[in-house]
């Protein structure tokens, strides 16, 4: 993730906050879940708003966050009432560390160069048969968007970058954007296994 789009998140904070917080996940989470039991750690990857950590919580899963803006953070972590750490999806380190990876709408903010060694990185922190979920906006290509960057994938994109990566595609989705105001935009949903 650039520095660019960082900055714009912590100036937008409260902002990028309050057009996310209630945007309804729930279809997208309950089939994530269906690969999990209560009970098993997952990893928000990319938390925002720290929404769907606290789905997770209620659910009865032990989650972690973390983030790239430090004022995301900062307001996540009182929101979710955990300490969400700040970082880069290229500083992740670690191996058999999750049962799941939650990552919505977040990796479309990494550069395609970077992008292959990110997927790694989150395969070697999934344990042996966790399950990643990951949503990019539906397109191709690189483009920048009020300071933020952002790279599109298509089905086969998506695809293509999650096996050479080692995955397994378990299932792999479009969706509408789920904000009224957003409803003719379309996401490339994915999840997929370490086994």
């Amino acid at each position: 993730m650039n520095d660019k789009t960082i900055r714009y998140y912590d100036m937008h904070a409260r902002d990028f906050i309050a057009g996310t917080e209630n945007a309804d996940m729930q279809h997208c989470r309950e089939r994530f879940l269906h690969y999990l039991k209560p009970g098993m750690r997952i990893l928000d990857a990319g938390c925002g708003s720290g929404r769907d950590v606290i789905a997770f919580k209620e659910a009865g899963y032990e989650v972690e966050a973390f983030d790239a803006s430090a004022e995301i953070c900062r307001l996540a972590s009182e929101k979710t009432g955990i300490e969400v750490r700040q970082l880069r999806f290229e500083e992740l380190e670690g191996e058999d560390a999750y049962y799941g990876i939650w990552a919505c709408a977040s990796l479309l903010h990494v550069k395609p160069e970077d992008l292959p060694d990110v997927l790694q990185r989150l395969h070697r922190l999934l344990k042996p048969e966790g399950v990643l979920y990951a949503s990019f906006k539906y397109g191709t290509g690189e483009r920048e968007k009020d300071g933020r960057f952002f790279f599109d994938l298509t089905e086969d994109t998506c695809r293509d970058l999650l096996r050479k990566a080692g995955f397994s595609i378990k299932e792999l989705f479009i969706t509408q954007d789920v904000r009224s105001v957003r409803s003719h935009e379309k996401w490339v949903n994915v999840i997929a296994g370490k086994d």
